[in-house]
């Protein structure tokens, strides 16, 4: 098995939600470990743009994201999210 990590050494605004999106085409689960709600991933996907911020970006390709117990969930942020997703045809598989 083989395992991609992805990390920032900036503290964000670095452009990790893009080459997460790249990479998770070839990934089983794109795990979020940390951060809250504050962090905000945009991904383009042809011409839709999808603007993430607990929600990790590998379910808009139909992978299982999975939230780390590091993450500081707002429900109400991250319901808005799965929402959103759905009403755009995404179903995303999501453990917490």
């Amino acid at each position: 098995m083989t395992v991609t990590v992805i990390l920032g050494t900036q503290w964000g605004d670095e452009g990790k939600g893009k080459i997460v999106d790249y990479y998770a085409k070839n990934a089983d689960y794109v795990v979020r470990f940390q951060g809250g709600s504050n962090a905000g991933h945009t991904i383009k996907v042809g011409e839709e743009v999808y603007k993430l911020h607990i929600t990790p970006s590998g379910v808009i390709q139909g992978k299982t994201g999975i939230i780390g117990n590091g993450v500081v969930v707002d429900l109400e942020i991250l319901l808005k999210e799965i929402e959103m997703l759905k009403k755009r045809g995404k179903e995303p598989k999501l453990l917490i």
